[in-house]
């Protein structure tokens, strides 16, 4: 706030024209205008960019990924938005899917599995994703509990609270094993 008071805001932001209306959607810079705002500031410049719905989403997507610090639930929801608007391009969801994930790869630097590893922890309940962000459970802990059905991972969330622990990746492991195999007990 005090540097955009003293100097401005120096890089334009990015909007597109919503359609059917007079009306402007932000793409990118958004911390940038709530700091403007928040300095008194009522007219900030904007480049103006005509996309479609899925290309927007990919460009605030590829805009929030650039951010030097990311929460690992902030990149999980960021790849999976990216990876949807990417399907639609696709001539079926399977390939779609596929080609997306590829594409993500490449423009990520990370590798597939990394992408779908992040993705599928947005299957975790937000208990689970908090204590990920905190770094209290690793991303691999973090993947093997997120294919526990939801009402699962409350009562391991639970045991958590009770015992004053996290489940390492052998036991989180354990415990997707034994789902897969019908064996999971309380």
């Amino acid at each position: 706030i005090e540097s955009i008071q003293t100097q401005g805001v120096l890089s334009p932001l990015i909007v597109r024209p919503i359609e059917n209306t007079d009306e402007y959607e932000l793409i990118s810079g958004h911390r940038r205008l709530h700091a403007a705002q928040k300095a008194g500031i009522t007219e900030v410049s904007a480049l103006i960019y005509a996309l479609d719905r899925d290309a927007a989403v990919i460009a605030v997507v590829d805009s929030n990924l650039h951010r030097e610090h990311i929460l690992p639930s902030e990149k999980a929801f960021a790849y999976k938005l990216k990876m949807e608007a990417l399907s639609h391009q696709g001539t079926s969801r399977q390939l779609g899917e596929k080609w997306s994930v590829s594409q993500i790869s490449e423009s990520a630097n990370e590798s597939e599995r990394q992408i779908h590893r992040y993705i599928r922890l947005t299957y975790l309940i937000p208990e689970f994703l908090e204590k990920m962000d905190q770094g209290e459970i690793a991303l691999s802990v973090g993947v093997e509990l997120s294919f526990l059905d939801e009402s699962i991972q409350r009562e391991v969330l639970e045991q958590c609270a009770i015992n004053d622990c996290t489940p390492s990746y052998s036991q989180a492991w354990r415990m997707h094993k034994a789902e897969r195999e019908g064996t999971l007990t309380t």
